[in-house]
């Protein structure tokens, strides 16, 4: 290379550097962290007790919570939504403060993903709250989280975090602004704000499975809260595991669900033409009657249940009770009772809803009557008992060990030694 083609390179370069200074000026113009109001409030006279309403829009979804005597979910046919989620949500919204000021343009809301949820690319989620008669009160755009890089990265990858996000009030672009909380679980998905309260059957006496395939029917049985669970009907023939029978001891204690359907849904759609049926009673006298209707692709099955209880309404003194303890015993009985009532209730507003529940949510009813025999051993093969015997000849007709011939020094006579007088 030539001193001519060496300048001409070096004049090129400054040219290049040159125009990328100015580019990147005119970026850093228009997208830039401005002074003042820092830590103001985004939402300011948030009246969070008038909320009545609250909309999640995004580009493909839109979410609709209702406020009447209690919070529903309205794309999930107006089922109880989770208070405690909704109330809290609120109570941050109402608390969102400003970590950084930043002073954007126009042309920079889609790169922070600031656009309107029916701009379609690069469209944030749009938060619209309103009173009891449909008024807005508040509203607010969502747009891209501020990440974090992780400064231990791992070798399979990620590590990343939100720690932020970028958010502006609707027709004020002047206010855009970063806050301190990514807001990830603010998203227009139904099953994510249903209340998640489900029945439980409780101190478990028995359960009767009723299968499709008659074969495949058991029962199970114990005599007291402590006590074993047997299987019914045992023959003679039948090796039963007790751990196994011991295993669906805690048959739907504490189940859960993940989405609702239409209380109208078709019975042949899910199942509930021709389902697997479980009574499960209880020492509290409680009877549900669960039916397991068709299976998803995602494993998830159709569930509806019902539930009756048959109460004592008086309490039967005990042999040797004292008349003193009477007050204090009906007033532990009254209350126990009150109990039961509020439970009965409560469950029984499950009834009109199918559920989609977990595959592991009822595996343990999930069982054909051979689940709980005992595991055969293996008897050996006959190939592998010739092996054996075979092994066994050759061995007793090894040779003999020949003797030790070691000569092994015999003791010497004790000789005694007389001194001479």
């Amino acid at each position: 290379m030539n001193r001519k083609q060496l300048t001409i390179l070096i004049v090129l370069v400054v040219v290049v550097g040159g125009l990328g200074l100015v580019v990147f000026q005119r970026n850093n113009a228009s997208w830039q962290s401005v002074p003042g109001n820092l830590g103001r409030k985004l939402l300011e006279d948030f009246p969070v007790n008038d909320v009545a309403h609250i909309t999640i829009k995004q580009p493909q979804a839109e979410l609709n919570l209702v406020k009447d005597e209690i919070w529903k979910v309205k794309e999930r046919y107006n089922y109880p939504a989770n208070f405690s989620e909704i109330s809290g949500f609120l109570l941050k919204a109402k608390d969102l403060k400003t970590v950084q000021n930043v002073k954007v343009g126009p042309s920079q809301f889609g790169r922070l993903e600031l656009l309107a949820p029916d701009k379609g690319t690069n469209a944030g989620t749009l938060l619209e709250f309103k009173d009891k008669g449909g008024k807005a009160i508040k509203s607010l755009l969502l747009g891209k989280k501020y990440v974090r890089e992780s400064q231990n990265k791992s070798p399979m990858g990620g590590g990343d975090f939100p720690v932020g996000r970028y958010v502006m009030v609707p027709g004020e672009p002047q206010s855009v602004s970063l806050i301190s909380d990514a807001l990830s679980d603010i998203e227009a998905k139904p099953d994510r704000w249903l209340s998640k309260d489900f029945f439980k059957v409780e101190k478990l006496r028995s359960i009767s499975m009723t299968s499709t395939n008659a074969t495949n029917s058991w029962g199970v049985v114990r005599e007291a809260e402590a006590g074993e669970l047997k299987l019914v009907d045992k023959t003679e023939v039948e090796n039963i595991d007790p751990s196994k029978v011991t295993g669906v001891g805690n048959a739907l204690s504490s189940p859960s669900f993940n989405d609702v359907l239409a209380p109208d849904a078709k019975p042949e759609e899910t199942g509930m033409d021709n389902p697997t049926v479980a009574t499960l009673e209880t020492f509290d006298n409680f009877v549900y009657t669960v039916k397991i209707g068709k299976k998803k692709d995602d494993d998830s099955y159709h569930l509806k249940m019902a539930v009756t209880a048959k109460l004592s309404k008086e309490r039967t003194p005990g042999k040797d009770e004292k008349p003193e303890d009477k007050d204090k015993l009906d007033k532990e009985f009254q209350e126990k009772l009150k109990k039961l009532e509020d439970k009965l209730k409560q469950e029984q507003a499950f009834e009109k809803w199918t559920y989609l529940v977990s595959k592991w949510t009822i595996d343990p009813l999930l069982k054909e009557r051979k689940d709980f025999y005992a595991e055969k051993k293996e008897e050996p093969k006959k190939d592998d008992l010739k092996a054996e015997d075979l092994k066994q000849d050759a061995s007793s007709k090894e040779e003999p060990k020949k003797e030790s011939t070691t000569l092994v020094p015999l003791p010497l006579p004790e000789v005694k030694i007389e001194e001479k007088k």
